[in-house]
C-alpha cells in the first residue's frame, strides 16, 4: 500500500540521534548489535530467568533472506543471524582492522571492535582504488561450515547479477568490468516491453511469452495503474493525466490507465518487484500471473556475453581483491554486505570460479530466492522459527566474538502504540519506538521522574546515521514542461528557499535536541562531513539569485523567514513569473501558481515535516503561491 507520494519537498535533510530505551535491570544490550538504526526500549525485568530477550518490531514480512530482506523488521532478522564483510563502530565509522580489532573512543569511554576481515585500501596512479581483502581463518557458518572467500564471492556476484532486484545496491559502484557483466544481458520483461506490442523480431523470446506479456499489462498491468487512477480522482485529479502527474509522472494529454503502467514500468527499468512501490491498493503480483511476473527476473544474454566481472579477484582460500575505476565514497560500505553460505543458498556444483561459474547460472537467481523462510549465516544467532508473529533466535555458540550473553531473543511484532506501555507492563524488553518530544513525554509521566530516565524505562541517546528528507518533483514543479530549463531550476530554488528557513523550528518541534538539520548529504557526525568554520560552507538555499548571502549571524526568526520570501521572490522572477509590490501577480506559461504538497502520518503533527511544510505554506501563500497541503486527499 502505497502511503503518501511527496510532490513537494526539499533535498535536504536532518540527521537523527535515536533514543535507547533502556530499564533498571538491563544488562542484555551486550548481546545485540551496536548499528541497530531505532530507538529502543528496555523493561526493568530484562531476560527471563531462561535467558529470552523479548524486542518489539514493526511487522515482519517473512522474507527473511541477506539478499531479499526488505522490511526494517526482516532487515534486524538478518542482522542478528549473519556475519558481515566488514563492519562499523558506534559512530557508523568502517571498521578496517576487523581481524587484529581496532580501540575508537566514543562518547569519553574507548571501545574496541573485532570483525570478520582485514581490508586496505590502495589509491593506484592510474585512478582506480583497490581493496585488498582477507578474511579470518577460523569463521564457521552456524552449521559448522567454514566461512572461505568463495562464499563472499559468491554472495557478491548475487548482489551484482543482472536480475537482482533487492534492496542492496552494489551493483550501482563502478566495479572494473561490473558495466560490461550486467549490460551483456537483460531481464525478459525489458526486452518485451521495449521491443512493444506490435514486434514481429523473436529473437531474444518467442511469440508465446511476447503474447503472454501483453495480455497481462492490458489486464492486471491497466488494473493497477487504474487504482491509483482512482485513488487520485477521489482527492483532485480529473483525468489520468493530472493523476499521473500528482503521482510523480508527465505523461500526455488524453493519456489512459494503460500508458500509465507503461511509464511506471520504464521508471523501474521492468522490474515488477521494484513497480510493487507504487501501488494504491493491490499489489502487482497479485494482478499479474506468476510466470509473467518472472519475466523480470529472468535474464537473457544480448550481445557478446561477459563471463565475470573483471574487477573482483580471487587471491587465496581467504583473500581476494576488489578493484573500481574510479575513487567511490560509497564503496567502502557496500563492503558491510553479508557474507552468505554458498553451501546454502548457491548450488556447489556450479561453483568453480577459475571457469567463471559463481554457484548459479548468471541471471537465474531462483534458487537463491527459494531460501527466505530459515536464514542460515554465521551471526550472533542462529534462526529456530517464525510463528504468530514472533522470529525465534538462539544464541551461536560458534560465534566469532564469542557466544552473546543472551540464550534468546523473541522478535515480536507489535503496533506502534504498544511499543512503550508494552514496556511499561513487562511484555518487552526492547522497544523501538519512533522518537519525537510527546514520546520523551509519555516517557516521563510512565516514569514518574522528570527526563526520559526512571525506575521503569532508562533512555540511553544513540548516534544514528539516518536522516530524513523532504523532497521535491521536478516533473511536477517546472516551466514549459522542461524540468532541466534554468527558469525550472529557478522556479524550485524559489519554493526550497522558503522551506528550508522553516527546518530548524519543525525539527526542534519534534525531536527537540536529538536531531539536527545538515545542509550536505551526509551525516553530520562523519568524518567527512563539512564543519562550519570551513572555508565555502553555505546552509543549504542561503544565497539569493544573485549569489548574495540572504542571513546574517545576528537575524532574529522573523528576520530570517522575511528575508527567505524576499529571496524567493527574486528566483520565482528570474523564473518568468511576475513580481510587484512583494507579491506574485502571474506565472509563466506552462507553470503554475499552485503546487500539492502532501504531508505524512496524520497531517496532525505526527510527523517530522509538518510544521516546517504547513509554515512554509502559509508563508508562499502571502506572496500569492498557494502550496495546498493534503494528506490522503484530506486538506487542511
Amino acid at each position: 500500500m502505497k502511503n503518501t507520494k511527496q510532490v513537494i519537498a526539499l533535498a535536504s535533510a536532518a540527521a537523527l540521534s535515536v533514543s535507547v530505551l533502556a530499564g533498571c535491570g538491563g544488562a542484555a544490550s551486550d548481546a545485540t548489535s551496536e548499528s541497530t538504526s531505532t530507538a529502543t526500549a528496555e523493561a526493568s525485568n530484562t531476560a527471563a530467568s531462561d535467558g529470552t530477550l523479548v524486542l518489539a518490531e514493526t511487522g515482519f514480512e517473512g522474507k527473511f533472506s541477506p539478499f531479499f530482506a526488505s522490511s526494517a523488521s526482516d532487515q534486524d532478522v538478518i542482522d542478528l543471524t549473519q556475519l558481515g564483510l566488514l563492519g562499523a563502530d558506534r559512530k557508523g565509522e568502517m571498521i578496517l582492522n576487523g581481524i587484529e580489532g581496532e580501540t575508537r573512543e566514543y562518547n569519553g569511554t574507548d571501545y574496541t571492535y573485532y570483525g570478520t576481515s582485514d581490508c586496505v585500501v590502495t589509491e593506484n596512479d592510474d585512478g582506480t582504488v583497490t581493496y585488498d581483502i582477507k578474511l579470518r581463518d577460523d569463521l564457521k557458518f552456524s552449521d559448522g561450515e567454514p566461512v572461505t572467500i568463495d562464499d563472499v564471492i559468491f554472495s557478491m556476484y548475487v548482489f551484482l547479477d543482472p536480475t537482482y532486484d533487492g534492496s542492496v545496491t552494489m551493483y550501482s559502484t563502478p566495479i572494473v568490468g561490473l558495466e560490461e557483466y550486467r549490460n551483456s544481458m537483460s531481464t525478459l520483461s525489458k526486452l518485451i516491453a521495449e521491443a512493444g506490442e506490435d514486434n514481429t523480431d523473436y529473437t531474444n523470446f518467442t511469440e508465446e511469452q511476447q503474447k503472454a506479456f501483453w495480455d497481462a499489462v492490458n489486464d492486471g498491468g491497466v488494473k493497477f495503474a487504474q487504482e491509483i487512477v482512482d485513488y487520485m480522482m477521489a482527492n483532485g485529479a480529473t483525468d489520468v493525466t493530472s493523476a499521473a502527474a500528482g503521482w510523480g509522472f508527465d505523461l500526455p494529454d488524453g493519456a489512459d490507465a494503460k500508458a500509465f503502467f507503461l511509464a511506471i514500468g520504464e521508471q523501474y527499468d521492468w522490474s515488477f518487484s521494484a513497480m510493487e512501490a507504487e501501488s494504491a491498493g493491490s499489489a502487482l503480483s497479485e494482478l499479474i500471473p506468476e510466470d509473467v511476473y518472472a519475466y523480470s527476473t529472468t535474464g537473457v544474454n544480448v550481445g557478446n556475453a561477459v563471463a565475470n566481472v573483471a574487477g573482483i579477484v580471487k587471491t587465496g582460500d581467504y583473500s581476494m581483491t576488489l578493484t573500481t575505476s574510479e575513487l567511490s565514497t560509497t564503496m567502502i560500505y557496500q563492503l558491510q554486505m553479508p557474507i552468505a553460505p554458498l553451501h546454502y543458498y548457491g548450488d556447489e556444483s556450479l561453483y568453480d570460479y577459475d571457469n567463471n561459474s559463481f554457484g548459479f547460472v548468471k541471471g537465474d537467481l531462483s534458487g537463491v530466492r527459494s531460501k527466505t523462510s530459515a536464514p542460515l549465516g554465521g551471526g550472533m544467532f542462529t534462526f529456530s522459527k517464525y510463528s504468530d508473529g514472533v522470529v525465534y533466535l538462539d544464541a551461536n555458540p560458534d560465534y566469532f566474538n564469542g557466544a552473546p550473553k543472551v540464550a534468546h531473543v523473541n522478535m515480536k511484532e507489535t503496533q506502534e502504540a504498544d511499543k512503550i506501555t508494552g514496556v511499561q507492563a513487562g511484555t518487552i524488553d526492547i522497544s523501538d519506538p519512533s522518537y519525537s518530544l510527546e514520546v520523551a513525554d509519555q516517557i516521563a509521566d510512565i516514569n514518574g521522574v522528570e527526563g526520559e530516565d526512571g525506575p521503569v524505562i532508562t533512555t540511553r541517546l544513540k548516534d544514528y546515521r539516518g536522516y530524513g528528507y523532504i523532497a521535491l518533483s521536478a516533473k511536477n514543479v517546472n516551466v514549459g514542461g522542461d524540468p532541466a530549463s534554468q527558469a525550472s531550476k529557478d522556479l524550485r530554488k524559489a519554493i526550497m528557499t522558503v522551506i528550508a528557513a522553516y527546518r530548524d523550528e519543525g525539527i526542534d518541534s519534534y525531536y527537540g535536541d536529538t536531531a539536527t538539520v545538515i545542509n550536505y548529504p551526509m551525516s553530520n557526525t562523519s568524518w567527512a562531513a563539512p564543519s562550519v568554520t570551513d572555508d565555502g560552507y553555505q546552509i543549504a538555499y542561503s544565497t539569493d539569485v544573485d549569489g548574495n548571502e540572504i542571513y546574517t549571524s545576528d537575524m532574529k526568526s522573523e528576520d530570517k523567514y522575511a528575508a527567505a520570501l524576499q529571496a524567493a521572490l527574486g528566483y520565482f522572477e528570474a523564473a518568468g513569473y511576475t513580481v510587484a509590490n512583494g507579491q506574485i501577480t502571474a506565472a509563466p506559461a506552462g507553470a503554475k501558481m499552485e503546487y500539492q504538497i502532501n504531508i505524512g502520518a496524520s497531517g496532525n503533527g505526527d510527523h517530522p515535516s509538518f510544521q516546517t511544510l504547513t509554515n512554509a505554506a502559509a508563508a508562499l501563500k502571502t506572496i500569492r503561491l498557494h502550496p495546498d497541503c493534503q494528506r490522503y486527499g484530506q486538506r487542511f
